[in-house]
């Protein structure tokens, strides 16, 4: 609390791990975070159980294990905010590996549940999603990339993970996973930006994505129908679209009450892609405007610490993490209020789903450690150690 109202506490040497940790990281995006969560399991309490009345189960099965999912994301979180941030980015090199290895194998044993995109391997037990483990993997490659064309003498990193970004953008889209392919070059693009990219590169870019865009509109049926779906001036009342929209406006200002909102028996993605339809009929927009607001100071807070950072890898590392956590949630509620097509994209750490909450949990685990309080050093002893 200390640090909430005075600023960040200088780190003092020989301290033990947990109250330098305590003293170092950004108390606010924790705080946000786990109000997020426990947003997320209030609202799983009210979206789920006629799912699960629907599927056979007990009336609170996917909020418990949505609660147990999301414990072993916390604890995961603030472990991997207690690494040094050469150790994450070793870390992250591996789980990089291993994700884009298991986004390969997609085609070949990965599985759609019926949704036509095959996105996930079938565990029995529970499913499993590559594409949300490779994306805080993703990013801080490309940016231990990106860092690494700055030093004298270095690789060409950004052409390396220019070249990166394109291949694991293609396997997405084979999937088809569009939005998370979308994210993958919004999250490149940040830390592309933040490193000094050339406008005109930036904008011929975008025209590339333009093109891409196009290309597949012409040539995936399912890209097509969402697109259509959106541009129709005419929502059919009877499509997710249609009932979250209808649930958004019924809600009002301060919802109808809760447990009386009708929604959650017509939309088989209550708990998942549209919770926030859930939110805004139950709760109202007071409780839209609270998830928005936490969701900012994450962004807005990680942004402020890494303006400081002097370390070009952590600078853009963590403005890429904070950056897809911010855009992930705007996409999502976007969706459901017909601002952009659909995506099936969750919203980090209220929407169910072990693969969504446990990836979140690294990512932001990742970007705790990357703005956790650390001595700077001089600029001049910085620019002295360039220069040799």
């Amino acid at each position: 609390m200390t640090e909430m109202v005075f600023g960040a506490i200088p780190v003092q040497s020989g301290d033990p791990v947990l109250p330098r940790w305590w003293r170092t990281v950004d108390k606010w995006t924790l705080s946000c975070v786990l109000a997020l969560f426990g947003i997320g399991l209030l609202l799983g309490l009210a979206a789920s159980p006629p799912l699960a009345a629907k599927n056979g189960f007990e009336p609170f099965h996917y909020v418990q294990r949505q609660a147990f999912f999301g414990s072993i994301a916390m604890a995961v979180l603030i472990f991997t905010s207690m690494m040094s941030p050469t150790l994450v980015r070793r870390l992250a090199v591996l789980g990089f590996v291993a994700s884009f290895v298991a986004l390969m194998g997609l085609p070949f044993f990965g599985t759609d549940f019926g949704k036509g995109a095959v996105r996930w391997y079938s565990l029995g037990f529970a499913s499993l999603q590559p594409s949300e483990f490779l994306k805080p993997g993703f990013i801080v490659v490309a940016a231990w990339f990106m860092a690494a064309s700055k030093e004298v003498g270095g690789p060409p990193g950004k052409t390396y993970s220019l070249i990166l970004t394109l291949v694991i953008v293609l396997f997405l889209a084979m999937q088809p996973d569009f939005g998370q392919a979308a994210l993958v070059l919004f999250g490149w693009g940040v830390m592309y930006f933040v490193a000094g990219a050339p406008i005109l590169l930036l904008v011929g870019l975008a025209g590339l994505v333009t093109f891409g865009g196009s290309l597949a509109y012409s040539n995936s049926e399912h890209f097509a129908r969402r697109i259509d779906g959106f541009l129709n001036p005419d929502v059919d009342p009877t499509t997710q679209l249609g009932y979250a929209t209808n649930a958004i406006r019924e809600g009002g200002f301060f919802g109808v009450g809760v447990g009386e909102g009708q929604v959650k028996w017509s939309l088989p993605d209550a708990h998942t892609d549209f919770i926030i339809a859930v939110a805004a009929e139950e709760y109202g927009l007071i409780c839209v405007l609270a998830v928005i607001t936490l969701y900012s100071i994450v962004v807005v807070r990680s942004l402020m610490r890494l303006m400081k950072e002097r370390d070009p890898f952590i600078r853009l590392a963590g403005s890429g993490l904070a950056c897809i956590v911010g855009v992930q949630a705007m996409i999502n509620m976007g969706v459901a209020v017909r601002l952009l097509p659909a995506k099936g994209m969750t919203l980090p750490f209220i929407s169910y789903g072990g693969s969504s909450v446990i990836a979140s949990g690294i990512a932001v685990g990742m970007l705790l450690a990357f703005t956790r309080t650390r001595p700077q050093g001089q600029i001049g002893d910085i620019l002295l150690r360039r220069g040799r």
